[in-house]
Protein backbone atom coordinates (compact mmCIF):
# COMPACT_ATOMS: atom_id res chain seq x y z
CA UNK A 1 0.00 0.00 0.00
CA UNK A 2 1.53 3.35 -1.01
CA UNK A 3 0.61 5.88 2.30
CA UNK A 4 0.85 9.54 0.61
CA UNK A 5 1.50 11.99 3.46
CA UNK A 6 -0.03 15.32 2.57
CA UNK A 7 2.86 18.13 1.81
CA UNK A 8 2.19 21.03 -0.34
CA UNK A 9 4.56 22.79 -1.69
CA UNK A 10 4.39 25.94 -0.10
CA UNK A 11 4.66 23.83 3.77
CA UNK A 12 7.70 22.03 2.70
CA UNK A 13 9.93 25.01 1.45
CA UNK A 14 8.40 26.89 4.78
CA UNK A 15 10.08 24.27 7.23
CA UNK A 16 13.29 24.47 5.55
CA UNK A 17 13.27 28.11 5.39
CA UNK A 18 12.67 27.86 9.15
CA UNK A 19 15.26 25.09 9.39
CA UNK A 20 13.00 23.11 11.83
CA UNK A 21 12.45 20.08 10.51
CA UNK A 22 16.15 17.81 11.15
CA UNK A 23 15.50 15.98 8.57
CA UNK A 24 16.86 12.89 9.75
CA UNK A 25 15.79 9.30 10.99
CA UNK A 26 14.83 8.09 14.77
CA UNK A 27 17.49 5.20 13.76
CA UNK A 28 20.05 8.48 12.95
CA UNK A 29 20.43 9.13 16.74
CA UNK A 30 19.75 5.63 17.65
CA UNK A 31 22.79 4.36 15.23
CA UNK A 32 25.00 7.55 17.03
CA UNK A 33 24.50 6.57 20.53
CA UNK A 34 25.14 2.86 19.49
CA UNK A 35 28.70 4.07 18.18
CA UNK A 36 29.56 6.41 21.00
CA UNK A 37 27.73 5.34 24.12
CA UNK A 38 27.18 1.68 24.19
CA UNK A 39 27.07 0.89 27.58
CA UNK A 40 24.81 3.34 28.63
CA UNK A 41 21.32 1.97 29.45
CA UNK A 42 18.58 2.52 27.02
CA UNK A 43 15.75 0.43 28.43
CA UNK A 44 14.80 0.04 31.87
CA UNK A 45 11.59 -2.72 31.43
CA UNK A 46 9.28 -3.77 34.40
CA UNK A 47 7.14 -6.19 33.57
CA UNK A 48 4.24 -6.86 35.43
CA UNK A 49 3.22 -9.99 33.99
CA UNK A 50 6.40 -11.41 33.87
CA UNK A 51 7.99 -9.50 37.22
CA UNK A 52 11.58 -9.23 35.15
CA UNK A 53 13.14 -6.35 35.31
CA UNK A 54 15.33 -6.00 32.03
CA UNK A 55 18.00 -3.56 31.41
CA UNK A 56 19.14 -3.11 27.68
CA UNK A 57 22.50 -0.84 27.10
CA UNK A 58 21.88 1.11 23.26
CA UNK A 59 24.64 -2.21 22.16
CA UNK A 60 22.27 -4.67 23.77
CA UNK A 61 18.70 -3.17 22.28
CA UNK A 62 21.01 -2.53 18.67
CA UNK A 63 21.86 -6.03 18.57
CA UNK A 64 17.85 -6.93 19.54
CA UNK A 65 16.72 -3.93 17.03
CA UNK A 66 19.18 -5.59 13.86
CA UNK A 67 17.84 -9.54 14.39
CA UNK A 68 14.14 -8.09 14.55
CA UNK A 69 14.75 -6.00 11.32
CA UNK A 70 15.99 -9.03 9.97
CA UNK A 71 13.41 -10.60 10.95
CA UNK A 72 10.77 -8.84 9.91
CA UNK A 73 12.24 -8.75 6.25
CA UNK A 74 12.11 -12.58 6.22
CA UNK A 75 8.62 -11.74 7.00
CA UNK A 76 8.50 -9.95 3.62
CA UNK A 77 7.63 -6.58 5.36
CA UNK A 78 9.26 -4.22 2.83
CA UNK A 79 8.74 0.03 2.65
CA UNK A 80 5.52 1.20 3.55
CA UNK A 81 4.15 -1.79 4.43
CA UNK A 82 1.96 -1.43 8.12
CA UNK A 83 3.50 -3.05 10.97
CA UNK A 84 0.83 -2.95 14.00
CA UNK A 85 1.74 -3.86 17.56
CA UNK A 86 -0.72 -3.86 20.46
CA UNK A 87 1.42 -3.59 23.13
CA UNK A 88 1.51 -2.50 26.61
CA UNK A 89 4.91 -0.69 27.83
CA UNK A 90 7.25 -3.48 26.86
CA UNK A 91 10.89 -3.11 25.16
CA UNK A 92 9.96 -4.70 22.50
CA UNK A 93 7.11 -2.03 21.32
CA UNK A 94 10.49 0.52 21.00
CA UNK A 95 12.88 -2.16 19.35
CA UNK A 96 9.70 -2.72 16.86
CA UNK A 97 9.61 0.64 15.62
CA UNK A 98 13.23 1.43 15.27
CA UNK A 99 13.40 -1.98 13.55
CA UNK A 100 10.45 -1.27 11.37
CA UNK A 101 12.44 2.31 10.56
CA UNK A 102 15.45 0.27 9.37
CA UNK A 103 12.85 -1.20 6.59
CA UNK A 104 11.15 1.79 5.93
CA UNK A 105 7.98 0.26 7.34
CA UNK A 106 5.11 2.47 9.23
CA UNK A 107 4.27 1.75 12.84
CA UNK A 108 1.08 1.18 13.98
CA UNK A 109 0.86 1.54 17.75
CA UNK A 110 -2.80 0.45 18.88
CA UNK A 111 -3.83 0.66 22.37
CA UNK A 112 -4.16 -3.05 24.24
CA UNK A 113 -8.03 -2.09 25.41
CA UNK A 114 -9.17 -2.49 21.70
CA UNK A 115 -10.90 -5.42 20.50
CA UNK A 116 -12.19 -7.45 18.00
CA UNK A 117 -14.56 -4.35 16.59
CA UNK A 118 -11.86 -1.86 16.95
CA UNK A 119 -9.47 -4.32 15.87
CA UNK A 120 -10.81 -5.16 13.07
CA UNK A 121 -11.69 -2.21 11.49
CA UNK A 122 -8.37 -0.58 12.78
CA UNK A 123 -6.12 -3.07 11.00
CA UNK A 124 -8.47 -3.30 7.82
CA UNK A 125 -7.76 0.57 7.04
CA UNK A 126 -4.25 0.18 7.63
CA UNK A 127 -3.84 -2.97 5.18
CA UNK A 128 -1.84 -4.43 8.15
CA UNK A 129 1.16 -6.97 6.93
CA UNK A 130 1.83 -7.95 10.91
CA UNK A 131 0.55 -7.58 13.74
CA UNK A 132 2.72 -8.07 17.22
CA UNK A 133 0.44 -9.13 20.59
CA UNK A 134 1.58 -10.01 23.83
CA UNK A 135 0.31 -13.60 24.66
CA UNK A 136 -1.85 -12.56 27.60
CA UNK A 137 -2.05 -9.32 29.39
CA UNK A 138 -4.14 -8.27 32.27
CA UNK A 139 -6.08 -11.67 32.15
CA UNK A 140 -7.18 -10.88 28.27
CA UNK A 141 -5.81 -13.77 25.60
CA UNK A 142 -5.19 -11.46 22.68
CA UNK A 143 -4.05 -14.73 20.56
CA UNK A 144 -7.77 -15.73 20.43
CA UNK A 145 -8.94 -12.42 19.87
CA UNK A 146 -6.30 -12.47 16.85
CA UNK A 147 -7.63 -15.67 15.52
CA UNK A 148 -11.19 -14.38 15.32
CA UNK A 149 -10.73 -11.89 13.56
CA UNK A 150 -7.87 -12.58 11.09
CA UNK A 151 -10.22 -15.08 8.47
CA UNK A 152 -11.30 -11.02 7.67
CA UNK A 153 -8.21 -9.44 7.16
CA UNK A 154 -6.77 -10.31 3.89
CA UNK A 155 -3.40 -8.21 4.40
CA UNK A 156 -2.30 -9.68 7.39
CA UNK A 157 -0.27 -12.21 6.53
CA UNK A 158 1.84 -12.86 9.96
CA UNK A 159 0.52 -12.29 13.69
CA UNK A 160 3.91 -12.61 16.03
CA UNK A 161 2.88 -13.66 19.77
CA UNK A 162 4.66 -12.26 22.48
CA UNK A 163 5.38 -15.15 24.71
CA UNK A 164 4.00 -17.62 21.54
CA UNK A 165 4.51 -21.00 20.73
CA UNK A 166 6.13 -22.32 17.33
CA UNK A 167 6.79 -20.48 14.18
CA UNK A 168 4.37 -17.88 15.67
CA UNK A 169 6.48 -16.61 18.58
CA UNK A 170 7.85 -13.03 18.50
CA UNK A 171 11.27 -14.51 20.24
CA UNK A 172 11.90 -16.73 16.81
CA UNK A 173 12.69 -12.98 15.61
CA UNK A 174 16.06 -12.76 17.76
CA UNK A 175 16.40 -16.00 19.39
CA UNK A 176 19.21 -17.46 17.42
CA UNK A 177 18.61 -15.44 14.31
CA UNK A 178 21.60 -14.64 12.58
CA UNK A 179 22.98 -11.35 12.78
CA UNK A 180 22.53 -8.95 9.83
CA UNK A 181 24.97 -10.21 6.57
CA UNK A 182 25.36 -7.89 3.92
CA UNK A 183 22.16 -8.30 1.65
CA UNK A 184 20.54 -7.64 4.50
CA UNK A 185 22.13 -4.38 5.30
CA UNK A 186 22.15 -3.65 1.60
CA UNK A 187 18.07 -3.53 1.92
CA UNK A 188 18.35 -1.52 5.26
CA UNK A 189 19.99 1.41 2.84
CA UNK A 190 17.87 0.71 0.29
CA UNK A 191 14.91 0.79 2.54
CA UNK A 192 15.69 3.84 4.03
CA UNK A 193 12.94 5.89 4.25
CA UNK A 194 12.85 9.91 3.53
CA UNK A 195 12.42 12.02 6.31
CA UNK A 196 9.25 13.14 4.65
CA UNK A 197 7.43 10.05 4.21
CA UNK A 198 4.73 8.59 6.22
CA UNK A 199 6.72 6.48 9.35
CA UNK A 200 3.94 6.52 12.12
CA UNK A 201 0.15 5.79 11.70
CA UNK A 202 -1.80 6.53 14.98
CA UNK A 203 -5.89 6.08 15.83
CA UNK A 204 -7.65 8.75 17.22
CA UNK A 205 -11.61 8.75 18.16
CA UNK A 206 -13.18 11.50 16.62
CA UNK A 207 -16.53 12.40 16.61
CA UNK A 208 -17.74 10.19 13.11
CA UNK A 209 -17.86 7.42 14.60
CA UNK A 210 -14.36 5.69 13.38
CA UNK A 211 -11.26 5.74 14.76
CA UNK A 212 -9.02 8.40 12.08
CA UNK A 213 -5.52 7.06 11.20
CA UNK A 214 -3.32 10.61 11.96
CA UNK A 215 -0.24 10.16 9.44
CA UNK A 216 3.34 11.74 11.14
CA UNK A 217 6.60 11.47 9.25
CA UNK A 218 9.72 11.86 11.20
CA UNK A 219 10.21 15.40 10.36
CA UNK A 220 6.65 16.08 11.94
CA UNK A 221 7.79 14.11 14.85
CA UNK A 222 10.60 15.66 15.61
CA UNK A 223 9.63 19.29 14.75
CA UNK A 224 8.00 18.65 18.14
CA UNK A 225 10.25 16.17 20.26
CA UNK A 226 12.91 18.28 19.62
CA UNK A 227 11.63 21.87 21.03
CA UNK A 228 9.89 20.01 24.08
CA UNK A 229 13.46 18.59 25.38
CA UNK A 230 14.75 21.66 24.49
CA UNK A 231 12.07 24.07 26.88
CA UNK A 232 12.28 21.98 29.72
CA UNK A 233 16.04 21.28 29.20
CA UNK A 234 16.12 17.41 29.15
CA UNK A 235 19.55 16.02 27.80
CA UNK A 236 21.22 12.49 27.60
CA UNK A 237 21.29 12.42 31.21
CA UNK A 238 17.76 12.56 32.00
CA UNK A 239 15.73 9.08 33.17
CA UNK A 240 12.21 9.48 31.93
CA UNK A 241 9.20 7.66 33.45
CA UNK A 242 6.86 6.51 31.23
CA UNK A 243 3.46 4.74 32.10
CA UNK A 244 1.15 6.23 29.97
CA UNK A 245 0.95 3.95 27.16
CA UNK A 246 3.83 3.82 24.41
CA UNK A 247 0.38 3.66 22.10
CA UNK A 248 -0.72 6.85 22.54
CA UNK A 249 1.19 9.70 21.20
CA UNK A 250 2.33 10.63 24.81
CA UNK A 251 4.11 7.29 24.93
CA UNK A 252 5.34 7.34 21.90
CA UNK A 253 6.96 10.95 21.35
CA UNK A 254 8.17 10.99 24.70
CA UNK A 255 8.22 7.70 25.80
CA UNK A 256 10.13 5.85 22.39
CA UNK A 257 11.90 9.04 21.02
CA UNK A 258 12.59 11.61 22.97
CA UNK A 259 14.69 9.47 25.34
CA UNK A 260 16.46 7.73 22.14
CA UNK A 261 16.67 11.27 20.37
CA UNK A 262 18.75 12.57 23.19
CA UNK A 263 20.54 9.28 23.79
CA UNK A 264 18.94 9.07 27.54
CA UNK A 265 17.34 6.33 29.33
CA UNK A 266 13.02 5.19 29.34
CA UNK A 267 12.14 3.31 32.66
CA UNK A 268 8.61 1.65 31.37
CA UNK A 269 5.54 0.74 33.27
CA UNK A 270 3.03 -1.45 31.62
CA UNK A 271 0.36 -1.40 34.35
CA UNK A 272 -0.48 2.36 36.14
CA UNK A 273 -0.52 2.26 39.89
CA UNK A 274 1.00 5.13 41.87
CA UNK A 275 2.47 3.40 44.61
CA UNK A 276 4.90 1.21 41.96
CA UNK A 277 5.41 4.59 40.29
CA UNK A 278 7.00 6.05 43.47
CA UNK A 279 8.84 3.08 43.58
CA UNK A 280 10.17 3.29 40.00
CA UNK A 281 11.20 7.07 40.36
CA UNK A 282 13.08 6.53 43.98
CA UNK A 283 14.85 3.23 42.64
CA UNK A 284 15.46 3.95 39.09
CA UNK A 285 16.44 8.01 39.78
CA UNK A 286 13.82 9.10 37.30
CA UNK A 287 13.74 12.88 36.72
CA UNK A 288 11.00 13.42 34.57
CA UNK A 289 7.51 11.90 33.41
CA UNK A 290 4.76 13.13 31.59
CA UNK A 291 0.82 11.47 31.85
CA UNK A 292 -2.54 12.41 31.94
CA UNK A 293 -4.40 13.79 35.00
CA UNK A 294 -5.30 11.05 36.36
CA UNK A 295 -2.06 9.69 36.95
CA UNK A 296 -0.51 13.30 38.05
CA UNK A 297 -4.06 13.05 40.91
CA UNK A 298 -2.81 9.79 41.81
CA UNK A 299 0.81 10.80 42.47
CA UNK A 300 0.35 13.63 44.44
CA UNK A 301 -1.61 11.63 46.82
CA UNK A 302 1.05 8.99 47.21
CA UNK A 303 3.60 11.57 46.89
CA UNK A 304 1.78 13.21 50.57
CA UNK A 305 2.68 9.90 52.21
CA UNK A 306 6.64 9.16 50.77
CA UNK A 307 8.12 12.75 49.42
CA UNK A 308 11.50 11.22 50.25
CA UNK A 309 10.74 8.68 47.13
CA UNK A 310 10.39 11.73 44.64
CA UNK A 311 13.69 13.49 45.67
CA UNK A 312 15.68 13.03 41.94
CA UNK A 313 11.95 13.97 39.78
CA UNK A 314 12.27 17.67 38.70
CA UNK A 315 9.53 17.69 36.56
CA UNK A 316 5.79 16.19 36.30
CA UNK A 317 3.82 17.19 32.79
CA UNK A 318 0.43 16.80 32.78
CA UNK A 319 -1.88 17.03 29.81
CA UNK A 320 -4.55 14.65 27.73
CA UNK A 321 -7.37 15.59 29.97
CA UNK A 322 -8.69 18.81 31.77
CA UNK A 323 -6.48 19.41 34.06
CA UNK A 324 -8.51 20.98 37.41
CA UNK A 325 -6.41 24.30 38.71
CA UNK A 326 -6.20 23.13 41.97
CA UNK A 327 -4.86 19.56 41.26
CA UNK A 328 -2.10 21.02 39.77
CA UNK A 329 -1.92 23.79 42.96
CA UNK A 330 -1.79 20.85 45.19
CA UNK A 331 0.54 18.57 42.96
CA UNK A 332 3.10 21.24 43.04
CA UNK A 333 3.18 21.69 47.07
CA UNK A 334 3.63 17.71 47.35
CA UNK A 335 5.42 16.67 44.91
CA UNK A 336 8.64 18.82 45.24
CA UNK A 337 8.95 19.07 41.22
CA UNK A 338 7.91 21.36 38.40
CA UNK A 339 4.30 21.15 37.41
CA UNK A 340 3.84 21.50 33.62
CA UNK A 341 0.36 22.05 32.19
CA UNK A 342 0.16 21.03 28.50
CA UNK A 343 -2.10 20.64 25.73
CA UNK A 344 -1.79 19.00 22.56
CA UNK A 345 -3.82 16.31 20.23
CA UNK A 346 -2.53 12.99 18.51
CA UNK A 347 -2.55 15.24 15.19
CA UNK A 348 0.26 17.10 16.29
CA UNK A 349 1.71 16.32 19.40
CA UNK A 350 2.13 18.97 23.21
CA UNK A 351 1.58 22.49 20.66
CA UNK A 352 1.35 24.55 23.99
CA UNK A 353 3.04 24.29 27.44
CA UNK A 354 3.60 26.06 30.59
CA UNK A 355 7.67 26.73 31.18
CA UNK A 356 9.39 26.22 34.40
CA UNK A 357 9.92 29.65 36.44
CA UNK A 358 6.43 30.90 35.12
CA UNK A 359 4.92 33.07 37.49
CA UNK A 360 1.77 31.57 39.17
CA UNK A 361 -1.02 32.96 37.28
CA UNK A 362 0.39 31.13 34.35
CA UNK A 363 1.39 27.59 35.81
CA UNK A 364 -2.16 27.53 37.69
CA UNK A 365 -4.28 29.12 35.24
CA UNK A 366 -3.31 28.35 31.71
CA UNK A 367 -2.22 25.50 29.31
CA UNK A 368 0.68 27.17 28.77
CA UNK A 369 2.22 29.24 25.36
CA UNK A 370 3.04 27.25 21.64
CA UNK A 371 6.39 25.16 21.49
CA UNK A 372 9.22 26.57 19.27
CA UNK A 373 8.14 25.99 15.61
CA UNK A 374 3.88 26.18 16.67
CA UNK A 375 1.77 28.92 16.58
CA UNK A 376 -2.19 29.16 18.09
CA UNK A 377 -4.93 31.56 16.98
CA UNK A 378 -8.74 32.14 17.88
CA UNK A 379 -11.50 33.01 15.96
CA UNK A 380 -14.93 33.48 15.68
CA UNK A 381 -17.38 31.50 13.60
CA UNK A 382 -16.89 33.09 10.18
CA UNK A 383 -13.01 32.35 11.18
CA UNK A 384 -12.14 35.75 11.80
CA UNK A 385 -9.14 36.06 14.31
CA UNK A 386 -10.85 36.87 18.37
CA UNK A 387 -8.71 39.52 20.23
CA UNK A 388 -7.22 38.71 23.20
CA UNK A 389 -8.86 36.90 26.00
CA UNK A 390 -11.86 36.14 23.71
CA UNK A 391 -13.20 32.68 23.37
CA UNK A 392 -13.01 30.95 20.19
CA UNK A 393 -12.30 27.90 18.14
CA UNK A 394 -8.60 27.58 18.94
CA UNK A 395 -6.24 26.51 15.73
CA UNK A 396 -2.83 25.80 15.33
CA UNK A 397 -0.35 25.34 12.56
CA UNK A 398 3.32 24.80 12.56
CA UNK A 399 6.06 22.10 12.23
CA UNK A 400 4.81 19.02 13.93
CA UNK A 401 1.22 19.40 12.49
CA UNK A 402 0.39 15.53 10.70
CA UNK A 403 0.20 15.40 7.15
CA UNK A 404 -3.46 13.74 7.20
CA UNK A 405 -5.77 11.05 7.77
CA UNK A 406 -5.15 7.57 6.18
CA UNK A 407 -7.36 7.28 3.07
CA UNK A 408 -9.58 10.54 3.94
CA UNK A 409 -7.49 13.50 2.27
CA UNK A 410 -11.50 15.35 2.62
CA UNK A 411 -11.04 15.17 6.52
CA UNK A 412 -7.90 16.71 6.83
CA UNK A 413 -9.03 19.77 8.15
CA UNK A 414 -5.92 22.47 7.28
CA UNK A 415 -6.81 25.85 5.42
CA UNK A 416 -4.75 26.84 2.55
CA UNK A 417 -2.94 28.95 4.90
CA UNK A 418 -1.90 25.83 7.07
CA UNK A 419 -3.98 26.25 10.48
CA UNK A 420 -5.88 23.33 11.71
CA UNK A 421 -8.91 23.68 13.65
CA UNK A 422 -8.76 21.60 16.66
CA UNK A 423 -12.11 21.22 18.13
CA UNK A 424 -11.19 22.76 21.17
CA UNK A 425 -12.60 26.11 22.44
CA UNK A 426 -10.00 28.35 24.14
CA UNK A 427 -8.82 31.99 24.96
CA UNK A 428 -5.53 33.50 24.66
CA UNK A 429 -3.73 35.79 26.36
CA UNK A 430 -2.13 38.79 25.58
CA UNK A 431 1.16 37.08 26.47
CA UNK A 432 0.43 33.73 24.03
CA UNK A 433 -0.47 31.45 26.94
CA UNK A 434 -3.76 29.22 26.03
CA UNK A 435 -6.20 28.11 28.37
CA UNK A 436 -9.21 25.79 26.92
CA UNK A 437 -12.67 26.27 27.86
CA UNK A 438 -14.47 23.93 26.10
CA UNK A 439 -14.71 22.32 22.92
CA UNK A 440 -16.90 22.42 19.59
CA UNK A 441 -16.34 18.41 18.97
CA UNK A 442 -18.97 16.09 20.77
CA UNK A 443 -16.33 14.18 22.35
CA UNK A 444 -15.48 12.65 26.26
CA UNK A 445 -11.75 12.28 27.02
CA UNK A 446 -11.67 9.95 29.96
CA UNK A 447 -8.04 9.49 31.68
CA UNK A 448 -6.57 11.11 28.57
CA UNK A 449 -8.28 8.37 26.28
CA UNK A 450 -10.93 10.10 23.61
CA UNK A 451 -14.11 8.18 23.85
CA UNK A 452 -15.92 8.15 20.57
CA UNK A 453 -19.44 9.34 21.14
CA UNK A 454 -21.08 8.18 17.78
CA UNK A 455 -20.08 4.94 18.11
CA UNK A 456 -21.01 4.17 21.35
CA UNK A 457 -24.82 5.84 20.95
CA UNK A 458 -24.86 4.18 17.74
CA UNK A 459 -24.52 0.64 19.90
CA UNK A 460 -26.83 1.31 22.19
CA UNK A 461 -29.33 2.58 19.66
CA UNK A 462 -29.55 -1.40 18.81
CA UNK A 463 -30.53 -1.72 21.70
CA UNK A 464 -34.79 -2.83 20.95
CA UNK A 465 -35.73 -0.94 24.22
CA UNK A 466 -34.12 2.57 23.47
CA UNK A 467 -36.13 5.39 21.55
CA UNK A 468 -33.52 7.94 21.67
CA UNK A 469 -29.91 8.31 23.24
CA UNK A 470 -27.23 11.05 24.43
CA UNK A 471 -23.82 10.24 25.90
CA UNK A 472 -22.04 13.42 27.76
CA UNK A 473 -19.30 13.81 29.62
CA UNK A 474 -19.63 13.49 33.82
CA UNK A 475 -17.11 15.13 35.20
CA UNK A 476 -14.57 13.23 37.57
CA UNK A 477 -11.72 14.85 39.91
CA UNK A 478 -9.73 11.79 38.92
CA UNK A 479 -10.23 10.74 35.33
CA UNK A 480 -11.33 14.52 34.28
CA UNK A 481 -14.35 13.13 32.77
CA UNK A 482 -17.05 10.16 32.22
CA UNK A 483 -19.06 9.14 30.40
CA UNK A 484 -22.98 9.33 31.28
CA UNK A 485 -25.78 8.07 29.43
CA UNK A 486 -29.14 9.93 28.97
CA UNK A 487 -31.84 7.45 27.54
CA UNK A 488 -35.95 7.83 26.79
CA UNK A 489 -37.34 4.38 26.19
CA UNK A 490 -40.05 3.08 24.23
CA UNK A 491 -43.36 2.68 25.78
CA UNK A 492 -43.50 -0.62 28.12
CA UNK A 493 -39.63 -1.39 28.47
CA UNK A 494 -36.76 -0.99 30.80
CA UNK A 495 -33.41 -0.82 31.64
CA UNK A 496 -30.88 -0.94 34.22
CA UNK A 497 -27.29 0.30 33.93
CA UNK A 498 -25.74 -3.03 34.63
CA UNK A 499 -28.02 -4.45 31.47
CA UNK A 500 -26.74 -1.85 29.30
CA UNK A 501 -23.11 -2.35 30.61
CA UNK A 502 -23.66 -6.30 29.57
CA UNK A 503 -25.42 -5.59 25.95
CA UNK A 504 -22.20 -3.40 25.07
CA UNK A 505 -20.49 -5.79 26.14
CA UNK A 506 -21.42 -8.40 24.37
CA UNK A 507 -20.81 -6.29 21.38
CA UNK A 508 -17.21 -6.36 22.13
CA UNK A 509 -17.29 -2.30 22.88
CA UNK A 510 -13.61 -1.43 24.41
CA UNK A 511 -14.24 -1.24 28.73
CA UNK A 512 -12.92 2.19 28.64
CA UNK A 513 -15.26 3.10 26.33
CA UNK A 514 -18.38 1.58 28.55
CA UNK A 515 -20.75 4.62 30.08
CA UNK A 516 -20.50 4.71 33.46
CA UNK A 517 -23.89 6.10 34.22
CA UNK A 518 -27.37 5.67 32.94
CA UNK A 519 -29.86 8.24 33.62
CA UNK A 520 -33.40 7.04 31.95
CA UNK A 521 -35.58 10.07 31.12
CA UNK A 522 -39.41 10.96 29.90
CA UNK A 523 -37.70 13.50 27.12
CA UNK A 524 -34.61 14.69 25.29
CA UNK A 525 -34.44 18.51 25.55
CA UNK A 526 -34.43 19.72 22.31
CA UNK A 527 -34.02 23.04 20.46
CA UNK A 528 -36.51 23.97 18.21
CA UNK A 529 -35.42 21.89 15.07
CA UNK A 530 -35.34 18.71 16.79
CA UNK A 531 -31.65 18.41 17.85
CA UNK A 532 -31.03 16.90 21.13
CA UNK A 533 -29.43 20.04 23.85
CA UNK A 534 -26.43 18.33 24.97
CA UNK A 535 -25.41 21.36 26.91
CA UNK A 536 -28.46 20.86 28.84
CA UNK A 537 -27.56 17.20 29.78
CA UNK A 538 -24.25 17.76 30.45
CA UNK A 539 -25.67 20.78 33.13
CA UNK A 540 -27.34 17.61 34.44
CA UNK A 541 -24.25 14.93 34.65
CA UNK A 542 -22.62 17.85 36.45
CA UNK A 543 -24.64 16.53 39.87
CA UNK A 544 -24.29 12.96 38.99
CA UNK A 545 -21.61 10.49 39.99
CA UNK A 546 -20.51 6.98 38.56
CA UNK A 547 -22.74 3.40 39.23
CA UNK A 548 -20.35 0.48 39.62
CA UNK A 549 -19.98 -1.40 36.98
CA UNK A 550 -20.80 -5.39 37.09
CA UNK A 551 -17.54 -7.84 36.29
Amino acid sequence: MKIDPILPEARLQAMKASDIWPDRLLTDDFDHWVATKPDHTAIIDHNSMTGARTVLTYAELGRRVDRIASGLARLGVRRNDVVSMQLPNWWQFIALHLAALRLGAVTNPVMPIFREREMTFMLRLAESKVLVIPREFRGFDYKSMADAIRPSLPDLKHVLVIGGEGESAFECLIDGAPEPDEATRTLFAASRPSPNDVVELLYTSGTTGEPKGVMHTSNTLYANVLPYADRFKLSGNDTVLMASPLAHQTGFLYGIMMPVALGGTVVLQDIWNASKAVDLIAAEHVTFTMAATPFLSDMTDEAAKRPADLKTLRTFLSAGAPIPRALVRRAAEHLGANIISAWGMTENGAVTTTRIGDPPDKTFETDGCPLRGMETRVVDENGAVMPADAEGRLQTRGASNFVGYLKHPEMFATDADGWFDTGDLARIDRDGYVRITGRTKDVIIRGGENVPVVEVEGLIYQHPGIQEVAVVAMPDERLGERACAFAVLRPGNNLTFPELVDFLSERRLARNYLPERLEVIEAMPKTPSGKIQKVVLRGIAKTLTPEKRQG
